[in-house]
């Protein structure tokens, strides 16, 4: 399997405070990762540090065997990087379809003078439409966000992401806020879109569902890795059971 993602020895100190300390971690193309780990473990820094709103102190991240680390978040964007967040965030005066076209159109508005040159939507509205089919909630097309509950909502962040035509999907705790059967339902979707050919980075509270569907963890705790191989190994191993000691979903 190529590799996609090398994060090389990152460090980032914010004041005193090491929030990841000399982290490395490759993702390879077509790869379904599960990224755990205790409350304070830095996995949101490290996340940070891939999609360039944290810069590290030290070390690099290499994606697609370019160094990217000195990158803007729009660069990364429209490098490869697709990011659905834990605490979604749509455009609530336009549907679910508008919300969708609007992320498929991202080639055009990056420019402004294509911008201005290109009316026709008639294609991102289809991409739109077969995104929403594919991740279950083409029903809902023409509803808008502030009609639906929480499910639809990051149904739609990942339709959103996935818009952008990502090489890497980086998913922020999707799971959050579901009941466990909605948590079910969406992890099947997930592992639907890595048997597919999706390379995903999952952040999880949801221990059972990350386990379940995520052929290799990655566990990371006091901002440094802890354990990395495959999910059943990775599991059983010693210090990440005292990592999670007295923690029933932990994060």
């Amino acid at each position: 399997m190529s590799t996609l993602l090398d994060i090389q020895n990152v460090t980032v100190r914010f004041g005193g405070v090491t929030a990841v300390e000399d982290v490395s971690l490759r993702i390879g193309e077509r790869e379904l990762l599960g990224f755990i780990g205790p409350n304070g473990a830095g996995k949101t820094t490290l996340m940070r540090v891939i999609t360039g709103m944290v810069r590290p102190q030290a070390g690099a991240v290499v994606f697609k065997g370019t160094d990217i680390s000195t990158w803007p978040i729009h660069k990364r964007i429209r490098g490869g990087l697709a990011l659905a967040q834990q605490i979604v965030q749509p455009l609530h005066a336009f549907t679910l379809l508008e919300n969708v076209v609007l992320s498929a159109g991202g080639a055009k508005t990056g420019n402004p003078i294509t911008a201005l040159l290109s009316n026709a939507r008639d294609d991102e509205r289809a991409v739109a439409l077969e995104l929403l089919e594919r991740t279950g909630i083409g029903a809902a097309a023409d509803r808008y966000p502030g009609e639906l509950p929480l499910g639809f909502l990051k149904r739609l962040e990942v339709s959103r992401a996935l818009a952008l035509k990502p090489d890497l999907l980086l998913l922020d705790e999707p799971l959050a806020g579901l009941n466990q059967a909605e948590a079910e339902s969406l992890a099947d979707l997930i592992a639907k879109l890595a048997a597919g050919g999706q390379a995903i980075m999952l952040i999880e509270h949801n221990i059972r569902e990350v386990t379940r569907i995520c052929p290799t963890l990655y566990v990371q705790d006091n901002g440094r890795a802890l354990a990395h191989g495959p999910a059943d190994e990775v599991m059983a191993d010693p210090a990440v059971r005292r990592a999670y000691l007295g923690l029933e979903e932990a994060c």
